[in-house]
């Protein structure tokens, strides 16, 4: 069983336009809620993604601490992309 995530809400939660860093909730299809970091210099670039504990793991089924979604960061920063997520996120 191959593991595709599918982006359906962002959210901001915080932000140093100061400095460019940028600070979503991503929530996807399957329940399940990841933050995501980014830089804006020079342009939109995620640089971490963390899986937060409300659900098991999609890929592992942990409960706890894992690296799964570091695989899936490009795809998912693909769909936030071509979703336009960033402006509406901000616009909030």
């Amino acid at each position: 069983m191959s593991y595709r995530p599918n982006v359906t809400n962002v959210t901001k939660a915080g932000s140093n336009e100061k400095d460019g860093l940028y600070e979503f909730i991503v929530k996807l299809a399957d329940g399940t809620e990841c933050r995501v970091f980014y830089n804006r210099e020079p342009e939109w670039q995620l640089t971490n993604i963390s899986r937060l504990q409300k659900t098991p793991c999609p890929v592992c089924r942990k409960d706890f601490i894992c690296k799964c979604m570091d695989q899936f960061s490009g795809d998912i920063a693909s769909q936030i992309e071509a979703g336009q997520w960033f402006d509406k996120a901000l616009a909030q």
